[in-house]
């Protein structure tokens, strides 16, 4: 079972140290892996109206009966989204697909805007393929939004009790310190891609002297773009088996040894389970994980692969 472990946002509440990520799930996967992560304990679903899956996360919800003020849900500001005068109807949508009257943290998925199609009041709950990525002479139709006045939108979510924080994602320092000089409200937490082959040690330091909490994404690395996942690492597996664990779970809990909130995703009810059961490393393995970090492998960079923008 999980240690229970949480952490406190600089807004006072908690969120839970290991919560369920729902990205890359297909149809119909995601509500039943919700519905079973809620059952075995999970109480912190991390959302995005990018994943086009809201819809089936709010109908786990419900069918787990579990009350809607014990989860801690994220969702995330899509880059369609980011002229101020979309952000609310974004934030509006991705409630409504998830059958939730308020969200306890709303992050800005990336630093990156792209032009919007439609109105806001044409904000679909669960959007097309087409309608996140415009296209423009074959290319993503990237716009420059100065995302401080993207902040300022997301500022008057808190304002009206749509969202009990607000953060940002896929943020490096200068970015960060941009929104931290101009903000009214500052961000509770940043949501990164952190993993044994990618520490990130410099943010992390920068995000605690802030006070701002961070979020490990792809704890296990990922094969989006078809690179080894850091989570099949001789050294990983092989001290899974030292301490009769899997792999996963060694990546994790090293995620959350870093004073860092970790969201796994798996559909799979077995893993899921598994990810659930969090525990402390010893000083020696912990370091053995940490000497990965030299390889500094980012999977997940979507400006460069995808986008033709540069965001680290």
């Amino acid at each position: 079972m999980s240690l229970g472990r949480t952490y406190t946002l600089n807004t006072g509440a908690k969120i839970p140290t290991v919560g369920l990520g729902t990205w890359l799930s297909k149809p119909d996967e995601v509500r039943k892996a919700v519905l079973c992560a809620l059952q075995n304990g999970y109480k912190h679903l991390d959302c995005a109206y990018v994943y086009r899956n809201e819809d089936e996360v709010g109908q786990g919800i419900r069918e787990s009966g579990v009350k809607r003020e014990d989860i801690f849900i994220t969702s995330k500001l899509w880059n369609t989204h980011h002229r101020p005068e979309y952000v609310k109807a974004a934030c509006k949508a991705s409630m409504s697909a998830l059958g939730v009257d308020y969200l306890d943290l709303y992050l800005i998925h990336w630093p990156v805007c792209f032009a919007p199609t439609g109105t806001p009041a044409e904000t679909p709950d669960v959007p097309t393929l087409e309608y996140l990525f415009p296209k423009k002479d074959g290319n993503v139709d990237v716009e420059k939004i100065d995302f401080l006045e993207t902040w300022k939108a997301m500022e008057a979510l808190v304002d009206e009790g749509l969202v009990k924080a607000i953060g940002v994602s896929n943020f490096n320092i200068p970015n960060l310190e941009y929104v931290l000089k101009g903000c009214r409200i500052r961000p509770a937490a940043n949501q990164v891609e952190l993993h044994p082959g990618f520490l990130q040690p410099e943010l992390l330091e920068f995000c605690a002297k802030e006070n701002v909490h961070v979020t490990a994404y792809s704890p296990l690395g990922n094969n989006v773009y078809g690179k080894e996942r850091i989570v099949d690492d001789p050294v990983i597996v092989n001290l899974a088996k030292k301490l009769n664990k899997t792999p996963a779970q060694i990546c994790i809990a090293f995620a959350a040894q870093r004073g860092v909130s970790v969201i796994p995703k798996s559909v799979t009810p077995s893993r899921i389970v598994e990810n659930f059961q969090d525990f402390i490393l010893e000083k020696e393995d912990f370091d053995a994980i940490a000497s990965l970090g030299a390889r500094n492998i980012r999977y997940n960079d979507p400006g460069v692969e995808e986008w033709n923008v540069t965001i680290f």
